[in-house]
């Protein structure tokens, strides 16, 4: 939809919504003077200096443009400001993040549920811990050494000891490493991730729930980046069965303003329980006076929250509903299509070497052909920085050696780091423009080894 056209629909939104409130005596609004447009034309031209993001060459970091109907239906929120913290401060923005939040649920095929929006993934796993730790005070958490950093750091904030679980050569949660820690009795929660920032990588849910069943442990998932692929149709077999176990999970993490076409920030948190809004009862009376209703701030850590996030979700469920085949899940399987057909295109050529497994989800990450990985990471930045300069942007990652094929470099360690090239192909769009990203690969590919003095050339 052309900003235009975006424009207009949003101008009759606004017109519609103004009426709403005709019946008040006007009141003045702060003047907008040819200083304020020089300011707006200033801020646009900062603006310039940021990646276009929201372009299908712009295949770097986990940046997915928010829906048209998301930008217009939060803009519009904007022009009252709500507040869903509490009902008095965001009345009709609290009753759609209810119906937004229930929409997540039903995805997850969950029938009862307490959850809410929040402003991001971090905070609504702190939520997810914070209720795991009065459950289970003093015991660790657990989570995979490939899973968000934040886990560390929330259990710490929290008072929670924290352990890493090593992952296997395709960065999935080890499960005998994960079972030898649940025989010391000392864990109260394992964080399965279900799409790692990383690589993409799908911890085994399905038989992490049935270690739930000896060792009566919570289960946390954190599928912040990850949750929306429980729609795709085209995750393999072992990915599926792990979000088919959704189901046992305690509590769920998922952020719409990664996959779910939503500006930042909008979070949500989910608990199979709704018992554990206990845990958030506080005395309020100056917050909550206007209703008997359930205010969101009563069960949530954070106060004062943008009911326009909740707003624009909402509309934009209303048009993509979270239909397996729909419009929404195409997107998803849009990407992941992309990612598999990168991969095997990286896979047959001379310059690059894949990972031992396919991509998991749609983030795909590739190493250079070299003799060392010290080589591989010099190269890697490189073509990064030459890709760019074809208007490609990737991203860069810093993984270990062991998740490629035993001998890509036969004189290293498998404990090292290498440097890869990484590319997160969440745009649908991305799959129509695969074959200008990969011209432009290997552009920078060829550009950069032709430079490489002979005796460090990779081989």
């Amino acid at each position: 939809m052309a900003d235009n056209e975006l424009f207009r629909l949003l101008n009759a939104a606004q017109h519609h919504l103004d009426e709403g409130f005709s019946d008040l005596p006007p009141a003045p609004a702060p003047p907008l003077d040819e200083q304020a447009a020089a300011i707006l034309k200033e801020a646009a031209t900062r603006l310039h200096d940021n990646y276009p993001y929201a372009h299908p060459l712009y295949a770097g970091q986990m940046l997915k443009p928010p829906h048209p109907i998301a930008r217009a239906a939060y803009a519009l929120a904007m022009s009252v400001n709500p507040n869903n913290h509490a009902l008095d401060g965001g009345r009709a923005s609290s009753a759609m993040e209810i119906e937004a939040v229930a929409a997540l649920a039903k995805m997850f095929h969950w029938p009862h549920h307490l959850g809410h929006l929040s402003s991001g993934g971090t905070f609504a796993n702190l939520e997810a811990l914070w209720v795991a730790g009065q459950l289970a005070p003093g015991k660790s958490v657990a989570a995979s050494d490939q899973a968000h950093y934040t886990h560390s750091r929330i259990s710490s904030v929290l008072g929670l000891p924290f352990v890493s679980i090593p992952t296997d050569n395709n960065g999935r949660m080890d499960l005998a490493a994960l079972e030898r820690l649940l025989e010391t009795g000392s864990i109260g929660t394992v964080v399965v991730t279900l799409g790692t920032t990383a690589i993409g990588s799908v911890d085994p849910l399905d038989q992490i729930a049935q270690l739930q069943q000896r060792y009566k442990f919570r289960i946390h998932v954190d599928a912040a980046y990850g949750g929306y692929f429980t729609l795709a149709s085209n995750l393999s077999p072992v990915a599926r069965a792990a979000y088919d176990a959704i189901a046992h999970a305690d509590s769920i993490v998922v952020d719409p303003h990664k996959h779910g076409l939503q500006p930042y920030g909008c979070g949500a948190i989910l608990f199979r329980d709704p018992a554990v809004g206990h845990f958030y009862k506080h005395d309020s009376p100056y917050t909550y006076f206007s209703s008997k209703e359930l205010h969101l701030g009563e069960i949530s850590l954070e106060c004062s929250r943008a009911g326009a996030s909740a707003v624009a979700l909402w509309a934009t469920q209303r048009l993509l509903p979270y239909t397996p085949g729909g419009a929404f899940a195409q997107g998803l399987e849009s990407g992941r299509a992309a990612a598999l057909e990168l991969n095997q295109r990286l896979s047959l050529s001379t310059y690059f070497v894949t990972p031992s497994a396919p991509p998991q989800l749609d983030i795909v990450f590739w190493a250079v052909r070299a003799k060392t990985p010290e080589i591989s990471s010099t190269s890697a930045q490189h073509i990064f920085d030459e890709a760019a300069r074809l208007d490609l942007h990737l991203a860069l990652a810093n993984l270990p050696t062991r998740f490629f094929p035993a001998g890509t470099w036969p004189d290293s360690e498998q404990t090292k780091t290498v440097t890869c090239l990484r590319s997160v192909l969440m745009k649908p769009e991305h799959l129509a423009w695969l074959d200008q990203i990969w011209s432009r690969v290997e552009s920078a590919a060829e550009a950069v080894f032709l430079s490489i003095p002979p005796r460090n050339q990779p081989q």
